[in-house]
């Protein structure tokens, strides 16, 4: 049991260490655009529920 703990845990570095990790400026540039991709979304879906709404009230 403990020697596959420790194999397992071996594994882990070896792979850890092949990863490429990104710059501050690259992660940086990729927290803006997820965060303004969230904006743009979120203004999007509240646009579409204000004129499903205005629509449904026109219906009913």
């Amino acid at each position: 049991m403990f020697g596959k703990i420790k194999s397992f845990t071996k594994d882990v570095v070896v792979e850890m260490k092949k990863v490429s990790w990104p710059t501050r400026e690259q992660l940086s540039e990729s927290t803006k655009i997820v965060i303004v991709a969230a904006l743009i979304l979120t203004a999007f879906v509240f646009l579409i529920d204000q004129a499903s709404t205005w629509l449904y009230s026109l219906l009913f």
